[in-house]
């Protein structure tokens, strides 16, 4: 079968970013109503009216390519910003977790407007390009906003559990971070195999494996002293989930991109963890986790801007991969 034109792969390009604004709204539209924190809850109002103006703007360019938004894609991708909205509710400290989950989010629409910037340029579609950094450029705003609200989703969580719960809920966010970085393990392992044959994409990867399976060690043993322990059902159901996603991968025709975009999104999902992690074990008085959490973030941090530096490299591994060597 011949390759697809790289006309074509623009407008897959364009799809998949109509797809993800989908979603998008539809977080947005209800977030605001579950965030018990004023500035988290306008963050998320403010947040809908760009997203709107994404979302044409995206469906704009398809049109303008004589193509559309993919229905089936974009239900789905609805379904799913509504799904995570449900969870968000079922959970005890909701404004955290909204934040957390909202964080990687924008960052996972950051990196879909960075690939499709390159994709368009390397089409030359400078239009499409301009678009994709305007976008861009809002999305990184976006996240720099919820970041400023993690004291007030803190709070806000914290609010809804007496004092004498903190120690409670400092190992309910230990075993959360242990979930994620258990996750992250299964994910990193895989995506070598998964993503291509790019060796500094490969060395990306194996690197911070081997910080993953450090952090991962420290929270155990961070969890241990305080007597207790990760949760084993909490882990299952995360690693099943980086099973589902190397799946999801494999799958697609441009799996460099698409896992770089995800991992550097799933880092955004460690650092917000790690981020109310500290502030809730300032709360308890626990200077044990707050040092431990002062030696695994700032690594988070610096994987995802390792991961950021790599955009150009996955393109052109993700267009070689399609034939467009």
């Amino acid at each position: 079968m011949a390759a697809d034109t790289l006309e074509e792969q623009l407008v897959k390009y364009l799809t998949d970013a109509h797809s993800i604004e989908e979603q998008a709204l539809a977080q947005m539209r209800a977030a605001p109503n579950l965030a018990a924190d004023p500035a988290l809850a306008d963050a998320f109002r403010a947040h809908e009216t760009e997203t709107e103006r994404h979302e044409q703007l995206v469906r704009e360019r398809l049109e303008a390519h004589g193509a559309s938004p993919s229905r089936l894609k974009d239900a789905v991708m609805a379904v799913g910003g509504k799904g995570f909205v449900l969870f968000a509710r079922s959970q005890p400290d909701t404004d955290g977790k909204l934040a957390t989950h909202a964080l990687s989010y924008e960052h996972l629409e950051l990196a879909s407007y960075e690939l499709l910037a390159r994709v368009a340029e390397r089409a030359g579609d400078s239009d499409t390009a301009a678009v994709a950094r305007e976008i861009r450029d809002e999305e990184a705003a976006m996240a720099s906003r919820l970041e400023a609200t993690f004291d007030g989703s803190v709070e806000a969580s914290l609010d809804k559990h007496p004092r004498s719960d903190l120690d409670t809920l400092v190992d309910k966010y230990l075993g959360d971070a242990h979930a994620l970085e258990n996750q992250s393990e299964q994910l990193l392992s895989r995506a070598p195999s998964i993503g291509g044959n790019d060796a500094e994409l490969t060395r990306l990867y194996e690197d911070h494996l081997e910080e993953t399976r450090g952090h991962k060690r420290l929270v155990e043993e961070r969890l241990e002293a305080r007597g207790s322990s990760p949760s084993k059902l909490k882990d299952a159901a995360m690693r099943l989930g980086a099973l589902n996603w190397s799946a999801f991968f494999a799958a697609q025709p441009d799996t460099p991109g698409k896992l770089l975009a995800f991992a550097y999104a799933f880092e955004h999902l460690e650092i917000g963890g790690y981020e109310h992690l500290r502030r809730v074990a300032q709360r308890a008085a626990d200077q044990e986790t707050v040092a431990l959490v002062g030696r695994i973030l700032p690594q988070e941090r610096v994987a995802a801007q390792r991961f950021a530096a790599n955009w150009d490299r996955a393109v052109d591994a993700s267009l070689a991969a399609l034939g467009h060597a």
